[in-house]
């Protein structure tokens, strides 16, 4: 976390002073939304699939610099996000434990968050007309707002003991960490129209280097930290532009 930090630190300078390439001024505000698919890795392992959720907010963007054919920004969004873990309950033979119903036990929890993430980007492309591909990384912080949980069993009834996993501890815990933190990572495709904005779509990967549960030697889990990949679309126009003729 501590190198990802001073990356985007040492980044910082270049879009204050941008003094090695073709300056830049330009601010654009907007807003996202999009899809995220997430986990929980747990220690001990708790058999997951992806839990769908949504995500959406708001985005500012600074333009500092074109180094080269490299063009540099910073990004921040404050984002609201669901995520969460999905349970994948199987028996040792690898098929579906069953309820009295006849159907497959399912659990999930969901967990809502404030997100900030604040991301060092690169584009090479177009800035005002047309196409622009890009890579972004960056620290995000999250604050825990709620949770919810959904299932189609009684905790401690008989199929318990069909389960190849007897790790069900999650089950009944509350998050004890509200506060989350991790590093995002992603790359997309920008079309930008004259006076009319900027479209992005971006393919997203989040790593949680927090744990929503303790993780002392006294604690049931070792590691709880969230694993999520998001597909967005972001919309964004121009507050601040440069008049520079070069621009295109």
């Amino acid at each position: 976390m501590r190198h990802y930090l001073l990356l985007l630190l040492l980044a910082l300078p270049l879009c204050i002073s941008a003094q090695v390439g073709d300056h830049r001024n330009e601010l654009a505000v907007g807003f996202n939304g999009g899809y995220m698919m997430s986990q929980v890795a747990f220690t001990p392992k708790v058999q997951q699939k992806q839990l769908g959720g949504l995500t959406g907010g708001l985005t500012l963007r600074y333009t500092c610099e074109k180094y080269f054919s490299s063009i540099c920004a910073i990004v921040g969004e404050l984002n609201y996000a669901q995520t969460g873990w999905n349970e994948d309950i199987r028996t040792v033979d690898d098929e579906p434990v069953l309820n009295a119903a006849g159907e497959a036990l399912s659990y999930q929890r969901r967990m809502s968050y404030v997100q900030l993430p604040v991301l060092a980007r690169l584009g090479w492309g177009r800035e005002r007309r047309g196409f622009q591909g890009f890579f972004q990384v960056g620290p995000q912080i999250g604050w825990f707002l709620s949770e919810s949980t959904s299932k189609n069993f009684s905790l401690g009834d008989a199929t318990q003991n069909e389960r190849a996993s007897k790790i069900v501890a999650q089950d009944t815990m509350a998050v004890e960490n509200k506060f989350d933190y991790g590093i995002a990572v992603g790359a997309g495709l920008e079309y930008s129209i004259p006076n009319a904005g900027h479209l992005l779509l971006e393919a997203r990967y989040y790593y949680g280097l927090g744990n929503i549960y303790g993780n002392t030697k006294s604690d049931y889990f070792g590691k709880s930290n969230f694993g999520s990949i998001i597909v967005k679309v972001s919309y964004l126009f121009d507050i601040i532009r440069s008049k520079n003729p070069k621009i295109k």
